[in-house]
């Protein structure tokens, strides 16, 4: 699919690299993310499109075949159980291209890292002022 040694500067470049199929899989991911955290800015990190709020929250990306999804491992162990039916590792799960892609789970798992980013970020602005 997309090379190695590809730079991407933007989402829309990453996407427009693939075949048309799959390119309507990852805007689907995208626009699921994108609607789970509106206040989202959407870039490029580690040549992965990459949605951020005080902090990456999540990446996907596409390979051969499936779509990998990264929302860190405090995502993945949160969904543990949801998440057993497909292949993954501590921060990362693999959405097979022949089959549907759970876009509710994924939902869910960006609003659950959109809250624990705040969190984090509120937590610290507290001991600053402390």
């Amino acid at each position: 699919m997309n090379g190695d040694s590809a730079r991407y500067v933007s989402i829309d470049e990453y996407i427009a690299t693939f075949p048309t199929d799959i390119q309507r899989r990852l805007e689907d991911v995208r626009a699921t993310i994108k609607a789970a955290a509106p206040e989202a800015e959407e870039k490029i990190s580690y040549q992965m499109p990459t949605f951020f709020l005080y902090g990456n929250l999540v990446h996907f990306a596409a390979y051969k075949n499936h779509i990998g999804f990264y929302p860190a491992p405090s995502g993945i162990e949160a969904f543990k159980d949801e998440l057993s039916q497909f292949e993954g590792s501590k921060g990362a799960v693999k959405f097979p291209h022949n089959k549907p892609i759970p876009l509710d789970l994924i939902s869910r798992i960006t609003k659950y890292r959109v809250a624990e980013n705040v969190k984090k970020t509120e937590m610290k602005s507290t001991k600053k002022k402390s």
